[in-house]
């Protein structure tokens, strides 16, 4: 972890008041809001941002809790690799971009987090497995996400754990109350991401899916459809690849009758089976040819309830990336490091991202450790 104490370069500063601008933003706050919840002038707060005025201690911790961002975010390296990083300024400012902010702060905490447990010791980092074909178009997209469920063993069968997946390809994923959708991005040789929980769970696993694919596929930052393909192309093959993931086309293969045509609770069954969101399985059913897109037109305007689905499972809970927030191996870590005194109970929590409370973590008989 940085030590705000040892950064006295002139562009250490100047990163630091970026970031306090960027963070001031995304909360909404003019200078003078934020200026006024510290007790200082505007002025000191522009003299921040430009990096000419230091921040002590006080000052940081003070930051960290109005702006609710974790005090490391301002002081350490910066990431590598995002997904995607949308810039913030003063004529950019929109709820995207500072949704966009907040889960890229949440990230960096995510990787802060994993390499704190790294430096103990108490945690290894996944290998990230790499496709063997280029993926540069929709078809080569789906061709991965085939070769990723030929190589985990699933078949064609519904995924039950995203996350547990993910970690499997070498992807770290973590559940985090930012709203928005998902980012991710490579460090050396660690990969993580990050998925709103503000989202239903379909909605959740569609983006843990789709920040799979930037690992897997490749974005403009580390793969040449960066330079064939724009952002928007670019987009469609990494939800294509998301897509064939969650739901493959070859599922399909077992509801398709030669005397008859798909019917819309045969869709009901598959998209309650896979945990996939209606527009998705409709799509999926029209790359396999068991619908037409005339028919997909029709079933878009009917998505089935929610006692549809759950009648179509036995009313079978069908939990994922919900209760659990951060991969086992993790929680595990965190665990062994709380027994261990290597981290404080409040720490402990903090790290488990609410996933569990004080009262769930075993007795110690040790005092405070101030970590």
């Amino acid at each position: 972890m940085c030590d705000y104490r040892t950064m006295k370069e002139p562009r250490e500063w100047l990163d630091i008041g970026e970031r306090v601008r960027e963070c001031r933003m995304a909360a909404g706050m003019s200078q003078e809001e934020l200026a006024s919840a510290l007790k200082l002038e505007r002025t000191m707060i522009a003299k921040i941002e430009r990096g000419v005025r230091r921040v002590d201690a006080l000052e940081l911790a003070k930051l960290s809790a109005v702006l609710q961002v974790p005090l490391g975010y301002f002081v350490e390296s910066p990431p590598l690799v995002v997904s995607r990083r949308a810039e913030l300024s003063d004529d950019t400012v929109t709820d995207a971009t500072r949704h966009s902010h907040r889960l890229e702060v949440a990230l960096s905490t995510w990787l802060a987090d994993i390499r704190q447990l790294v430096e103990m010791e108490a945690f290894t980092p996944p290998v990230i497995e790499h496709c063997p074909e280029e993926v540069r178009d929709i078809s080569s997209a789906r061709r991965a996400a085939i070769w990723v469920r030929e190589r985990l063993d699933h078949g064609i069968e519904p995924i039950d754990s995203l996350m547990g997946l993910c970690e499997r390809m070498g992807q770290m994923v973590t559940v985090v109350e930012v709203p928005g959708e998902g980012a991710s991005l490579v460090d050396d040789d660690l990969a993580v991401a990050v998925v709103s929980g503000h989202g239903d769970p379909g909605r959740r696993r569609a983006t843990a899916a789709h920040e799979l694919g930037h690992l897997i596929v490749g974005d403009e930052y580390s793969t040449d459809i960066g330079i064939h393909a724009s952002r928007d192309e670019r987009e469609a093959i990494i939800d294509a690849f998301a897509a064939e993931l969650l739901l493959p086309v070859a599922a399909f293969l077992s509801i398709a009758r030669s005397d008859e045509r798909v019917k819309r609770e045969d869709l009901v069954v598959v998209a309650a089976r896979f945990r996939t969101s209606w527009s998705l399985t409709v799509r999926q059913a029209v790359a396999a040819e068991v619908i037409d897109k005339s028919v997909a037109k029709e079933l878009r305007r009917r998505n089935p309830t929610r006692g549809e689905l759950m009648e179509a499972v036995g009313w079978t809970p069908q939990p994922d990336l919900e209760a659990v927030r951060v991969p086992p191996s993790f929680a595990h870590a965190v665990m062994e490091c709380y027994k261990r005194s290597l981290i404080t109970e409040s720490r402990a929590v903090e790290l488990m991202r609410g996933q569990i409370v004080a009262t769930d973590l075993p007795v110690r008989d040790d005092a405070d450790l101030d970590l």
